[in-house]
């Protein structure tokens, strides 16, 4: 076999890493845990319980495998949204204490500094764990572990699973699209125009695949009300338990911290 045989494709996506523990549990567990997580740093608006529970978490990741160049790599949405979430807090946020600029209806004040700080820590300790937790995940493992322990309907199960596989194809469509319009002459003017008229033919496009699908699905017995059987059996086992106790034990040390250094500071107060 030649070499070029083995090179990989030029911007081709590199596959994501093997992380140490977390790639043993099972993706219900994974999901369970991330709620768990970060279900107790939603009904609090204060800086200092997401900062333990991003630091115990940028701590144990770095322990899994996750290198800076990975992590940047895999979430920077979420890290370019955190601090445009706080900006927009530091401007239009609750204005309290000390007033240090205001322009219109933007006010930078004591109480905006720290609702902005809160939120964009909060961003940050919420979205990083959702995001990494999910590096390496099969949506064939994550269906048979809905289906099988979480006890979700077989049907829609099935049903999400293959839209999920569709997903993928959208990006190949859009780009046959361009390439054939290119072709033609009509791809490089009016970009607003040519987005929506390509926009608009693959909601189209999708709804015919989406019925072809939903046709072949009903023929192979998808649709059924009978008892089903699946070709996989999905576990949990003592990795899973260990997540979830972890994922507890962030959730509240982060609080008690707060609460013991007066910082909690609840949604509803």
């Amino acid at each position: 076999m030649s070499a070029n045989a083995t090179a990989p494709a030029v911007g081709a996506v590199p596959a994501a890493p093997r992380l140490r523990f977390i790639d043993a549990v099972n993706p219900v567990t994974r999901l369970a845990a991330v709620m768990v997580l970060t279900t107790p740093l939603l009904l609090t608006v204060d800086w200092l319980s997401a900062a333990v529970a991003l630091g115990i978490q940028l701590l144990l990741f770095a322990v899994a495998g996750v290198t800076p160049r990975l992590l940047i790599a895999r979430t920077w949405p979420i890290l370019l949204a955190a601090p445009v979430a706080g900006v927009s807090m530091l401007l239009y946020g609750r204005p309290a204490g000390t007033e240090y600029w205001s322009f219109w209806l933007a006010r930078v004040t004591d109480g905006s500094i720290d609702l902005a700080l809160a939120i964009t820590v909060r961003v940050l300790a919420i979205g990083l764990p959702a995001a990494l937790l999910f590096l390496r995940v099969d949506p064939t493992e994550l269906a048979d572990g809905l289906a099988q322990i979480a006890r979700l309907p077989s049907r829609f199960v099935l049903g999400a699973l293959a839209a999920t596989r569709l997903v993928g194809l959208f990006v190949e469509d859009w780009r046959a699209m361009a390439l054939s319009r290119r072709a033609r002459g009509i791809g490089d003017h009016r970009t607003l125009r040519r987005i929506a008229t390509m926009a608009f033919a693959l909601l189209v496009l999708a709804i015919r695949r989406g019925s072809k699908l939903a046709t072949a699905m009903e023929a192979r017995g998808f649709g059924s009300d009978i008892q089903r059987t699946w070709a996989r059996q999905s576990r949990v086992g003592i990795p899973d338990v260990a997540l979830l106790v972890i994922a507890t034990a962030i959730a509240a040390i982060a609080i008690a911290v707060a609460v013991w250094a007066g910082t909690f500071h609840p949604v509803w107060a």
